[in-house]
C-alpha cells in the first residue's frame, strides 16, 4: 500500500536530498555539472545507504537469535544489474523515480549505465543468486561465498558471424553496491611439500588419531580480500551477505628486483597471485588452464572456510558443534575440494581426531549436482593436485582408502565387488590416474541433491548409480526456481500491473498460490486481448533493441520464436536452427500458404574452447544473413542472433517472447531455469520431456505446451544399442536430408562452401545427441505452434494459464524445502 501523502512526500523529498548529498560529498559533483553516471553512482550510494541499515538489524539479529547459518559456495553468482532490483524489494521505486524527477533526472535512462556484474555465465550463476535473494526473503540466514573477479566471463562480440572474446571491463567505474573489507584477509597456500611434525629429539608428535602430525609447507601464499555486497530481500525484511574473495600476493613489489632493474620480474608474482580473480572460466584447453582453475576453486573455497570457522568459534561454539549451527552447500562440483580443505583445517589446525573430523565433514556439507555428462563432472589429474596441493592429495588418499575398505567389508558378497571398487573409488584409473570430485563431494556430504525430479531420478541411475547403492538415503531432489521480484515484477512491470489489478497486491507477496486465481480469467476475452497487449508493447520494446543494436528490422506482430542459453550440442541449438532452414525452403517453394510470421532469436555463448559450438554460432550467423536478405520472404521469417547474452538483455527478450524453445536432448538437461521464467511470462513452451519441462508439463497441462522427441528412456536405449549414426533418420526425413544438403553443399557459406561440411559429416556419421533423430517430432511440434498461433483464443488462453500455474516454480518454494529439508535453518 502507498503511504499518506504528506507522509510519501517527506519519504521522496528525504531520497532526493540522500542523492544530492551523496552527489557531493561521495562522488565531488554538483548538480549543475553532474553526467550521467555522475547520477548513477549518487542514486546507487544512497539506496545502499538504505540497504546498509536493514544489513546491520537483520546481522544483529541473527547474532541475537543465534540462528544457524547457511553458507552456499559457487564458483558463479550471476547477479545482473542491482539498482532496479534494490529498489524494487526495498519498496521504494516509486519514490525514488519521483524524487528523481524533480531533479530533472530520468531513472530509466540512468539504470541502463550500470553494467551487469560478469560474475557467471548462465543458469548455475543466476540460480545462485535467485537463491541468495530467496534466501533475504524468507529470513534465512545466509551467506554467498564466491570470486570477485575483475572481469569476469567474457564480453562476446559478433564479428563477422563468429564469436570473438573480449575482456569484460564491469569494475571500470567502480562498483557502489560492494563494500571492501581489508581487515578482513586470510592466507591462501599452494605448493610446496609435507612434512612429518618432530619434537626436539626428533621423534614424530603424534595427533589427535594416534597417528604422525603431519605440517603443510607451502610454497606460495596469496591473500583473499574479502568485498561484501548485500542482497536484499523482498519488502526490505531482510538483508544477507554475498561475500566475494579478491586475490593479492603478498607483496606488491618485489622491492630488491626492481631496484636491480627487473621490473618485469618485480612484479610476477603480483601477477600471478593476481589472475586467480581475474577472469571466470578461463580455457582449461592447456595445462596452464587448468592450474588455475584449480587454484581459484581452491582459493575461494579455503578463504571461505576459514572464515565461517571464524565466526563459528567467534560465536563461542565448540569446534565439533559446527553441523549444528552451519550448513554449508556446494554448488556443483566447483567447490567440492571443500571435502579435503575442511578435513585439512579439522585435523591439522584444530587437532580433531580423524572420525570425528569425518562426522562434522560430513554432517556439515551437501553437495547439488547440475549435470549427468559424465565429462563435465570435474576431475583433476593426479599429478597436478599432488603440485598444487600436496596436504589434500594425501586427505584425499586416505578418505578413499577408508572408503573403499568400508565397501569391501559390506559389500564382500557382491558378484562384482572389483566393479564397484572401480566405479565409487575417489581415483580413477583409466586413461591417466585423476581425482574424481564429483565422487569426492557425494561421499563428503551428507545430502546430494539434483534439481528437477527427472535429473534426480537419473543421477540415482547414472552417474551416481553405485555410489546410490552404497548410500541410498543421500540422494534427494530440490526442482529449481527463480525469483519472481526480477523476473517478473521487474523485467515486465506491464504483466505486473496487470496481475496487481486483478489479482490485488497480494499476489506480490504470496505469488506461489495467488497466481492461480487468474484461471478463471483465461477464457475471458477482454483479458485475453489486455494480456496480448502487454506482450506487444514488450515485443515493440526488444524490436527497437534489435534494430538499434544490429541494424535489423523485426515486425513485432509476428511470432517471437526464443532459444537463448549457452551454447553447447545438448541444448541442440542445431536443431532448432535445422527448423529455421526447413522452414524458409518450404516458405520459399510455396509461397502461397498462410505461414505464420516468425522471427527466430538466438543468443548465447560459447566457452572460449569449445569450437564446435563456435561453429553453430557462425551457422546462426550465416543463415540470418541469408534468410534476412532474401525479398521472396516478404519479411515473414527473420533469424536474429544477440551478442552478449546477460541478466539484462535476458530482462528484454524473455517477457517479449511468444514460443519458448527447450529443446535438449531428454535426460541431459537438469533442471533449465530459463523454462521458467519464459513459462509465467506467458511464452508457451515447445520441448521435450526433460529437466523441469516434465514439472512443468504436470503444473501447466500438456495441451498447454508442445512436447515432442524421445523420452529420456528412449534416448537411453538408443545409447545402449549404441545407435548414433543418422543415415536412417536421415533416409525417413526428405526434408532434413534437404536442410542438410543445402548446409553442407554452401548455400549459406558461399564465401566458404566446405565451411559446415565437417559438422554434417560427423553429425550424420555420430549424432551424439539425437538432432536427426528427434528432427521429424520437431517439425511436427512447431506445425501445432503454427496452428494454435492461427487461433488466437486459444493461444492467448494457453498463454494466461502458462502464467497462472508456474507459481510453484519459485525460488522461495525451493529455497524452503532446502531449508527445511537440508539446512534445517528454519524456525
Amino acid at each position: 500500500m502507498s503511504p499518506e501523502p504528506n507522509v510519501r512526500d517527506a519519504e521522496v523529498a528525504a531520497f532526493r536530498e540522500a542523492v544530492l548529498t551523496k552527489l557531493e560529498y561521495a562522488v565531488g559533483k554538483d548538480a549543475d555539472h553532474a553526467f550521467d553516471h555522475d547520477w548513477f553512482m549518487a542514486i546507487a550510494l544512497a539506496t545502499r545507504d538504505k540497504m546498509a541499515e536493514r544489513w546491520m538489524n537483520h546481522t544483529r539479529y541473527i547474532y541475537k537469535q543465534e540462528r544457524k547459518r547457511v553458507y552456499y559456495l559457487s564458483l558463479e553468482f550471476l547477479i545482473g544489474r542491482l539498482m532496479f532490483d534494490s529498489l524494487s524489494n526495498l519498496g521504494i521505486m516509486e519514490i525514488a523515480r519521483e524524487a528523481l524527477k524533480g531533479l530533472k533526472v530520468d531513472l530509466e535512462k540512468i539504470r541502463t549505465l550500470e553494467p551487469d556484474a560478469a560474475l557467471g555465465n548462465g543458469g548455475l550463476g543466476r540460480l545462485a543468486a535467485c537463491f541468495m535473494e530467496s534466501m533475504s526473503t524468507l529470513g534465512i540466514a545466509g551467506h554467498g561465498y564466491g570470486i570477485r573477479y575483475e572481469h569476469g566471463l567474457f564480453r562476446q562480440a559478433i564479428v563477422d558471424g563468429w564469436q570473438q572474446e573480449q575482456t569484460e571491463n564491469w569494475l571500470d567505474f567502480g562498483n557502489p553496491w560492494e563494500f571492501e573489507r581489508p581487515e578482513v584477509i586470510y592466507q591462501i597456500g599452494f605448493g610446496g611439500s609435507v612434512q612429518p611434525v618432530l619434537d626436539v629429539t626428533g621423534t614424530p608428535v603424534l595427533d589427535a588419531s594416534g597417528e604422525t602430525r603431519q605440517v603443510w609447507h607451502a610454497g606460495e601464499t596469496v591473500r583473499a580480500i574479502a568485498y561484501d555486497t548485500p542482497v536484499v530481500g523482498w519488502r526490505g525484511k531482510a538483508v544477507n551477505t554475498l561475500r566475494l574473495w579478491r586475490a593479492r600476493a603478498v607483496e606488491d613489489l618485489h622491492l630488491e628486483r626492481f631496484n636491480a632493474g627487473d621490473h618485469v620480474g618485480a612484479v610476477a608474482e603480483v601477477v600471478r597471485a593476481e589472475s586467480i580473480s581475474r577472469v571466470l572460466y578461463p580455457n582449461d584447453s592447456t595445462e596452464a588452464g587448468q592450474e588455475l582453475r584449480l587454484r581459484q576453486e581452491y582459493f575461494f573455497v579455503s578463504a571461505s572456510l576459514q572464515d565461517l570457522l571464524r565466526r563459528h568459534k567467534n560465536m563461542g561454539y565448540t569446534i565439533n558443534s559446527l553441523p549444528e549451527h552451519a550448513a554449508i552447500q556446494m554448488n556443483d562440483t566447483h567447490p567440492s575440494i571443500a571435502v579435503a580443505e575442511l578435513m585439512r583445517i579439522l585435523i591439522d589446525l584444530y587437532d580433531v581426531e580423524w572420525d570425528e573430523a569425518w562426522r562434522i565433514t560430513v554432517g556439515t556439507l551437501a553437495y547439488t549436482n547440475h549435470t549427468l555428462l559424465p565429462e563435465a563432472l570435474e576431475t583433476w589429474s593426479v599429478g597436478l593436485m599432488e603440485r598444487m596441493l600436496p596436504r589434500h592429495m594425501q586427505i584425499i588418499y586416505m578418505i578413499n582408502a577408508q572408503h573403499i575398505d568400508n565397501v569391501r567389508i559390506e559389500h564382500k558378497d557382491d558378484p562384482d565387488l572389483f566393479g564397484l571398487l572401480r566405479a565409487v573409488s575417489l581415483i580413477e584409473e583409466d586413461n591417466g590416474r585423476r581425482v574424481r570430485m564429483g565422487n569426492l563431494a557425494f561421499i563428503g556430504s551428507h545430502s546430494i541433491n539434483g534439481v528437477s525430479a527427472l535429473h534426480t531420478q537419473l543421477m540415482r541411475k547414472t552417474v551416481f548409480a553405485q555410489l546410490h547403492k552404497l548410500y541410498p538415503e543421500r540422494i534427494n531432489n530440490k526442482t529449481n526456481g527463480i525469483t519472481f521480484r526480477r523476473w517478473l515484477f521487474q523485467s515486465n512491470p506491464q504483466l505486473t500491473a496487470m496481475l496487481v489489478k486483478e489479482l490485488g497486491e497480494q499476489v506480490l507477496d504470496n505469488h506461489e498460490t495467488a497466481l492461480l486465481k487468474l484461471e478463471p480469467l483465461a477464457d475471458n476475452p477482454a483479458f485475453q486481448k489486455e494480456f496480448a497487449a502487454q506482450r506487444l508493447h514488450s515485443k515493440q520494446a526488444l524490436a527497437s533493441i534489435i534494430q538499434e543494436r544490429m541494424g535489423i528490422t523485426i515486425n513485432p506482430e509476428a511470432m517471437f520464436d526464443v532459444q537463448v542459453k549457452r551454447i553447447h550440442e545438448y541444448k541442440r541449438q542445431l536443431l532448432n536452427l535445422f527448423h529455421t532452414v526447413a522452414l524458409y525452403q518450404a516458405m520459399r517453394a510455396d509461397p502461397s500458404t498462410n505461414w505464420v510470421p516468425r522471427v527466430k532469436i538466438f543468443a548465447g555463448k560459447a566457452a572460449a574452447s569449445y569450437h564446435s559450438a563456435k561453429l553453430i554460432i557462425k551457422l546462426a550467423n550465416d543463415i540470418a544473413r541469408t534468410v534476412n536478405n532474401d525479398p521472396t520472404l516478404r519479411g515473414r521469417l527473420k533469424v536474429v542472433f544477440m551478442p552478449n547474452y546477460n541478466v539484462s538483455l535476458a530482462e528484454s527478450i524473455i517477457p517479449a517472447a511468444d514460443l519458448s524453445e527447450q529443446i535438449s536432448t531428454a535426460g541431459l538437461e537438469a533442471s533449465g531455469t530459463s523454462n521458467m521464467k519464459f513459462g509465467f511470462n506467458g511464452a508457451l513452451t515447445i520441448g521435450t520431456l526433460d529437466g523441469a519441462n516434465v514439472e512443468m508439463s504436470e503444473q501447466v497441462g500438456l495441451e498447454h505446451m508442445f512436447i515432442f522427441g524421445m523420452t529420456a528412456q528412449e534416448v537411453e536405449a538408443r545409447k545402449h544399442a549404441g545407435e548414433f549414426n543418422a543415415h536412417n533418420d536421415i533416409a525417413a526425413s526428405g526434408r532434413l536430408n534437404d536442410v542438410l544438403q543445402a548446409i553442407r553443399g554452401g548455400v549459406f557459406s558461399p564465401d566458404d562452401p566446405y565451411r559446415y561440411v565437417g559438422l554434417i559429416e560427423q553429425l550424420i556419421n555420430y549424432d551424439r545427441f539425437f538432432v536427426c533423430a528427434d528432427f521429424e517430432s520437431y517439425w511436427a511440434a512447431q506445425a501445432r505452434v503454427e496452428a494454435r498461433w492461427h487461433d488466437s483464443k486459444e493461444w492467448w488462453r494457453s498463454a494466461v494459464l502458462n502464467t497462472a500455474r508456474m507459481g510453484w516454480f519459485s525460488s522461495d518454494r525451493t529455497i524452503r524445502e532446502y531449508a527445511n529439508e537440508i539446512w534445517k535453518a528454519l524456525d
